[in-house]
Parts: structure tokens; C-alpha cells; sequence
């Protein structure tokens, strides 16, 4: 078993022992996706880019238990629409080079439908 089927069950046992599952479906994780994916952002909201490099060591924990949270909801959707996060990511990363080759892309913040 890899780490992420570890995590997979460990939220997978979480939310049956909450009874959530009735809750529990892609459109409402993704929804709350959104929500704990903004939750990241008003950390970073009024400092400035070099500050957000250094947050103290308070700021730096809640970033990180929000973080958890978008995970726990990444790993939930993709337990249920059965989808293998590793193979899914190992997929994307392929896709990704092609799309952005260092040659065309070095330095630059670019779309790949820019290039």
C-alpha cells in the first residue's frame, strides 16, 4: 500500500466513524474544495511576496492545517469517483512536460496555449 491509499483510508474511516458519508459527494467536496482552498489564500492575503516566504511560526501551522484540509477533500473526491491519485499525478506530470518544454518556457509564467 502506498502512502496515499494509506491516507485514502485513514479519511475514509474518519468520515464513516463521523457518519459524513451521507454528506459526502464530488459536488459538495468540490464546493468545499473551493472554500478551504481560500481559506490558504487569506493567510497570504495582505503580506507582501517576500513575507509570505517567512511566516511566522503561527501563521505557518494554520497554512499547514489548511493545506490538510484541501488534501483531505483532493483524497475523499478522488476515493469516490474511484480515481488513483499516484497514477492520475504520474499521468498529468507527462502531460505537463509536453505541454511545457524548458526551451520554450524558461523563465516565463506563460499558459501553454501561449507558447
Amino acid at each position: 500500500m502506498n502512502q496515499l491509499e494509506e491516507l485514502r483510508a485513514v479519511v475514509r474511516q474518519f468520515v464513516t466513524e463521523r457518519g459524513w458519508d451521507q454528506h459526502h459527494n464530488p459536488k459538495n467536496l468540490a464546493i468545499a474544495l473551493s472554500v478551504e482552498a481560500a481559506e490558504v489564500l487569506e493567510h497570504f492575503q495582505w503580506c507582501s511576496e517576500a513575507e509570505s516566504f517567512t511566516l511566522p511560526p503561527e501563521r505557518r501551522k494554520a497554512v499547514a492545517d489548511e493545506l490538510s484540509d484541501v488534501l483531505m477533500g483532493v483524497i475523499r473526491v478522488a476515493d469516490l469517483l474511484d480515481i488513483d491519485l499516484a497514477e492520475a499525478f504520474a499521468s498529468k506530470m507527462v502531460e505537463n512536460r509536453r505541454k511545457y518544454p524548458p526551451e520554450k518556457v524558461q523563465g516565463r509564467a506563460v499558459k501553454y496555449t501561449e507558447l
